[in-house]
């Protein structure tokens, strides 16, 4: 399916932790040192955040950024533009990703925040689950025209927690489990045993200021049927 035919937002793919080889904290490392894919990784790694970014460039700075500094190639080579062209194009490919960028979060404070957002899904707790999110916080829900999901983005601490439980309440069989991807802490949803969506969070300070919720079956396929929960 073309993107353009898409049907609501298009949040990028969730992957478990150990997914992509090579990254610190995977158990599949399989690269050898100074392989250009370990430079991918360094600092934001492959984050929802960062992908979203990536996704909002234009394909000829998406080309630049990761052409030339990942991969090293010299910008005379890079997208058949001149030298100076090309520079630019990457210039403006860094600012954008340097723009999204946040304080570093403890992983601590991280998993707390994480946590303290489950536990209130799990007990349906309005209050509590206001209180763990950002005022102006976004939400994203992705079911690409197979599932239902929110057609637009929803803003503000109270709509995104009264769209949360509101969920929730119409799937009294799914549960929220903790289980690590490559944001960090993230939530799987799951029924009998299979993973029905996947949220991804990113936690600004103590406050969560983006939800983005993966329910497209399409988007899923590295989440097994059979989910080994991982608690923190």
């Amino acid at each position: 399916m073309r993107r353009e035919q898409y049907v609501g937002p298009w949040p990028p793919e969730p992957v478990p932790e150990e997914t992509f080889p090579g990254i610190a904290g995977s158990t599949l490392g399989q690269h050898a040192p100074g392989d250009p894919l370990d430079r991918v990784v360094v600092d934001e790694s492959v984050s929802t955040a960062l992908l979203v970014v990536l996704e909002s460039m234009t394909l000829a700075e998406r080309v630049a950024l990761v052409l030339h500094d990942v991969f090293a190639m010299p910008y005379a080579e890079v997208v058949g533009r001149s030298t100076d062209a090309t520079r630019q194009l990457a210039s403006s490919a860094r600012r954008r990703v340097r723009a999204q960028r946040r304080r570093p979060v403890d992983e601590a404070v991280n998993t707390r925040g994480v946590t303290a957002f489950t536990e209130a899904c799990r007990m349906g707790n309005l209050e509590a689950l206001v209180a763990s999110l950002d005022p102006a916080v976004t939400l994203r829900s992705d079911g690409g025209g197979v599932v239902r999901a929110a057609l637009n983005p929803i803003t503000g601490a109270s709509k995104v927690a009264r769209f949360l439980l509101g969920v929730l309440a119409k799937q009294p069989d799914v549960r929220p489990v903790p289980r690590l991807t490559e944001d960090g802490l993230g939530i799987a949803l799951v029924r009998d045993g299979a993973v029905t969506g996947v949220v991804n969070l990113l936690v600004d300070g103590d406050r969560i200021t983006r939800v983005w919720i993966q329910w497209n079956p399409a988007k899923l396929t590295c989440w097994p049927g059979s989910l080994r929960t991982s608690h923190p």
